[in-house]
This record gives structure tokens, sequence and C-alpha cells, in this order.
């Protein structure tokens, strides 16, 4: 049971780790695109697809850091009486908190399948803007990145077990 559980943990955070390693290099995209908004009003016709296409980036950036931001423990914690309490104590709270966050995503991956497949069968839903771009690749980009935090947030639960039962992680 222990070996199944390190194993998942192994490839959860492999994989979640990957991905946020090339995912934080997508500011530069967001940059990139917010400085040809700029030029562009400056110098040229403005662009229509400039300020929603840095939308969509942000979303994909942020969506996608989410589960390498927990993996790294860079969430923000009410650290008043948590940082006191020994290594037990934490495991102890933290399995209990990640049922909270585990219910969470898996409420928000079930809206956000379905709010994917109705773009699908919609004929190709479009954003209400003058640019007017196709929502289904930035829904599949959330449900992907929903998906991924769901895993991590199991394997956070995975690792709490092991150092429950004093195992090593």
């Amino acid at each position: 049971m222990t070996g199944a559980l390190r194993g998942f943990v192994r490839v959860v955070d492999g994989v979640n780790y990957r991905i946020g390693r090339v995912v934080m290099y997508g500011i530069f995209v967001i940059m990139a695109i917010l400085l040809w908004s700029s030029v562009s009003k400056t110098f040229f016709v403005p662009s229509l697809w400039t300020l929603e296409m840095a939308q969509f980036a942000m979303v994909a950036y942020y969506m996608l850091g989410g589960p390498y931001s927990i993996q790294m423990g860079s969430n923000v914690r009410m650290d008043l009486l948590y940082g006191n309490w020994s290594d037990r104590r934490k495991a102890q709270v933290d399995a209990l908190t990640v049922l909270f966050l585990i219910t969470y995503l898996g409420i928000l991956l079930w809206g956000g399948i379905d709010s994917t497949i109705y773009s699908f069968q919609y004929g190709g839903e479009r954003s209400p803007t003058a640019w007017r771009p196709y929502l289904w690749p930035i829904k599949c980009i959330m449900v992907f990145a929903i998906a991924l935090m769901l895993l991590q947030a199991l394997s956070e639960l995975a690792k709490d077990i092991l150092r429950l039962k004093g195992e090593p992680v």
C-alpha cells in the first residue's frame, strides 16, 4: 500500500513539477502580448486581440501553475497556530483540510467539463467581444489544469498519510 502511495506521489509530483517549470516562463508570453498591445496602440492600428489574448494567457499561466505552487508549498497559510505545531499535528490538519480542497476541485472539475462540453456542442462557443475567439481552447486548458490540481491535492493527501504512518515521503 505504501509503495503504491509513493509511486502515485512520484508520478504526480514529477508531472506537475515539469509542467510548472515550463509554464513559469509563460510570464514572458504575457509580457510580449502586452508589449505588442502598447506598440500597436502607439504606432499602428490598435489590435483587437491583445487584451483578451493576454487574459487567456494569464488564465493558463495561473491555472497550470497552481499544482506546482501547491507542490512547492508556496500557497498562503495562516501561520499563527500552524507554525508552532509538530510535524505530526501538521500532517493531521493538512490531511483533514485537503479533503475540503479535493471536494472543491471535484465540483470545479465537474462544472468545467460540463462547460467545455457545452462549448463544443453549441457549435463553437465564442467570446462576445469584437475579436470573438473560440472559448473551447481556454476551457480545455482550464479543465486540464483543474485535473492536475486535483491530482496534486490527492498527492498531498498521500504524503500526509505517509507522514502519519511514520513512513518517509
